[in-house]
């Protein structure tokens, strides 16, 4: 293809460069717009403020869309998906992505995990058997259970008060199974046994019990294994376990309880007042 001339080069820059070119091919409000925004800017070319102050067509419709936007959100309100902070907490559903405390979803499922857990607290505490009926313990007893821990495991106000301060320890089902394994070795009938036995072990030695005693795993394997036809002696290996820890962890804080004092500065002192 011939060059064009440099002649026929002038014609069309000017051509092109003017705005009648542009006006031809934009439509006609936005030609006249940019028509008129052309001239102005040559007219105040010396100015730069003037310049500045030019604003495309596009521009001024953004502008007016901003406009028209929060004056529709006012009039309609927040959507239906959408709530504020002040509502959330009783508005929010199960597909809460935040994951916050005041979520509403949370805050029932939480409520629903706590009922079974505390109906089960209540009907353990019903549960639990009574004390041993046992006339009150004399200075001369409640001084002999310093000795030793079998002074203390001895008589029944002796295990009635240790398993007072056992239960301020939330250890009491401790005293609770090795009560029992004595109860259970006093059975001769085949049937009382069996029936005992799978009581024994479905309150202490089941890992699904609330009242579950620690036990090592040799002890757990033995009962086990025996509790197809258990006899009265099936618990004495996990009734002696159960004693040693008795012994060793909770009698030396028995010794030193608030409960032991004041029961013999209480029979102390009725003792000189006598």
């Amino acid at each position: 293809m011939p060059s064009p001339s440099q002649d026929n080069q002038e014609c069309l820059q000017k051509h092109f460069s003017g705005p009648s070119m542009w006006k031809q091919l934009l439509p006609l409000p936005r030609a006249e717009g940019y028509n008129a925004n052309i001239h102005q800017t040559m007219e105040n070319e010396g100015s730069p403020e003037a310049v500045r102050d030019v604003k495309p067509v596009g521009s001024e419709r953004t502008e007016v869309r901003k406009r028209q936007m929060p004056a529709a959100q006012e009039t309609t309100g927040p959507a239906p998906g959408q709530h504020g902070a002040g509502s959330r907490g009783s508005n929010a559903c199960c597909f809460c992505w935040c994951c916050c405390c005041s979520c509403s979803c949370l805050t029932v499922r939480n409520q629903e995990e706590q009922r079974p857990r505390r109906a089960s607290h209540e009907l353990r505490r019903e549960d639990l058997p009574t004390c041993e009926e046992s006339p009150s313990p004399t200075l001369e007893e409640v001084s002999a259970w310093a000795q030793s821990f079998d002074k203390v495991m001895l008589t029944p106000a002796g295990r009635n008060a240790f398993r007072e301060f056992l239960r301020t320890e939330f250890s009491e089902e401790n005293m609770l199974f090795w009560m029992a394994c004595e109860e259970l070795k006093k059975e001769a009938n085949k049937t009382v046994i069996e029936e005992k036995a799978r009581t024994i072990y479905e309150d202490y030695i089941s890992i699904l019990s609330p009242k579950e005693v620690s036990l090592d795993s040799r002890v757990r394997e033995v009962i086990n294994r025996n509790m197809g036809e258990p006899s009265q002696h099936i618990f004495d290996d996990a009734q002696l376990q159960i004693y040693t820890l008795m012994h060793r962890d909770s009698y030396p804080r028995f010794m030193n309880s608030a409960l032991y004092k004041d029961l013999l500065q209480s029979l102390s002192e009725k003792s000189v007042e006598a």
